[in-house]
């Protein structure tokens, strides 16, 4: 049977080996096979919430092998190493469990996938990259959560403030402000901290654009600011940082501003990886892919997602945003359950609008039509119950109907129980 490999369970990659597995894994008509360095997967644009305490991962994550047993695909966890295009191989790192040989392991392919996402880029900023944290991982989320936590009780116990310091001003920077504001107030009402939530705790966002939210109108993005401000977290725009260092955020102006905990979400590239392909990449490290999303130098291999490179002739390049990798996806899984000789469908990009949450009650966001495309702008109460929908649409593509009514009782029980944010 060909082999089908895909190399990332993200968003895009997971939800690919789903359908892949359902349509010609259950019929016998392929192998599909997915790599990842972790054993399970957490949909990125929740991180903001781990690293603020409100979601808890080891709940929400789902395991991949689980999953593949369930659709009839095959997982391998594993760090990729190299590719060898000519003889159509990917090469593993040696198992890190105890027992292991030590030896690398390599998995040929028929067809290869790429959907290895993106990584957080500095922009060359010096200390950036020394002394920032991101939100690449689960692991990174935590590890802000934990140094926030640690942050606060050490502050309160020597009788200072807390300084963190946001450097980029689109949906996971704002998404991150707002929550971690609400979790520094319930940490301090279950007597974690003994700080004032409200003087004590003091959280800066710093946008370059003149603007946060440069996906939404600017009236959108004024209400964000506002909304922002009225959580006492200081909104900075037409700022740009030129330094980093272990203590504080410098702007172009030269003004210091404090920093406790600096976390660094002013765009992101391709993974290094990507580079070593020898595929055509742009100046992000994407692959860059035609119409059928496969690489312009191997007719073997495509790309998906926040890794690939795909310019739409109508509204230019596909930004990296979780609903892209998602349409590519859905594309790819048609595409490559098609029999060999008949053609090949071009990809399009519908963008059907963005959603940004200012907390547990609010959000703002647009809306645009599949068919008119006219936007619609909404917020409030209704922005954020869209805001929570979108993913549960994640796990209905993942699970189906019966099994995400199930997951949304539990964790409705769940939140009756347990505290709103996690206390250690």
């Amino acid at each position: 049977m060909e082999t089908i490999v895909i190399l990332g369970g993200g968003a895009g990659g997971l939800e690919l080996a789903t359908r892949l597995g359902d349509t010609l894994g259950a019929g016998k008509r392929a192998r599909v096979l997915l790599v990842d360095r972790n054993p399970g997967h957490f949909w990125k644009p929740l991180l903001h919430t781990v690293a603020s305490g409100k979601c808890d991962p080891r709940v929400e994550e789902l395991s991949f092998p689980a999953q593949a047993m369930e659709h009839d695909f095959e997982f391998i966890q594993g760090e990729v190493l190299c590719m060898d295009r000519a003889h159509q191989t990917i090469t593993l790192a040696p198992r890190k469990h105890s027992g292991s040989d030590g030896v690398c392991r390599t998995i040929a392919y028929d067809k290869l996938v790429l959907a290895l996402g993106a990584v957080t880029n500095f922009y060359n900023v010096p200390g950036a990259a020394d002394h920032a944290l991101t939100l690449d991982s689960v692991d990174d989320a935590e590890t802000f959560r934990r140094r926030f936590i640690d942050a606060c009780i050490k502050a309160g116990e020597q009788k200072t403030q807390v300084d963190v310091v946001i450097v980029g001003g689109g949906a996971t920077g704002v998404e991150l402000a707002a929550e971690l504001s609400n979790s520094a107030r319930a940490l301090a009402a279950y007597r974690v901290h003994t700080l004032n939530p409200e003087t004590d705790i003091r959280i800066s966002v710093i946008e370059r654009g003149q603007h946060l939210l440069p996906q939404l109108h600017p009236q959108q993005a004024n209400r964000a600011a506002r909304q922002l401000r009225s959580l006492g977290i200081d909104v900075l725009t037409g700022t740009a940082v030129a330094q980093v260092t272990a203590d504080a955020v410098i702007d172009a102006a030269g003004i210091a501003h404090r920093a406790d905990l600096t976390l660094w979400a002013a765009g992101v590239e391709a993974p290094q990886l990507c580079a070593t392909f020898g595929l055509a990449v742009n100046n992000l490290r994407q692959i860059v892919v035609d119409s059928s999303l496969c690489s312009t130098n191997d007719s073997q291999i495509y790309a998906l997602g926040d890794c690939a490179s795909y310019v739409c002739p109508i509204k230019g390049a596909a930004p990296p945003r979780a609903q892209v990798a998602h349409q590519q996806a859905m594309f790819l899984a048609d595409l490559l359950s098609r029999r060999s000789g008949t053609p090949r469908p071009d990809f399009r990009y519908h963008d059907y609008g963005s959603l940004v949450s200012l907390g547990p009650q609010t959000a703002v966001g647009v809306l645009t039509g599949a068919v008119t495309g006219k936007s619609i702008r909404v917020g409030g109460a209704t922005a954020s119950l869209l805001y929570q929908l979108l993913y549960q649409k994640h796990l209905l593509n993942l699970h189906g109907t019966a099994r995400v009514i199930t997951q949304a009782l539990v964790d409705w029980l769940r939140a009756k129980i347990v505290p709103p944010v996690k206390l250690y």
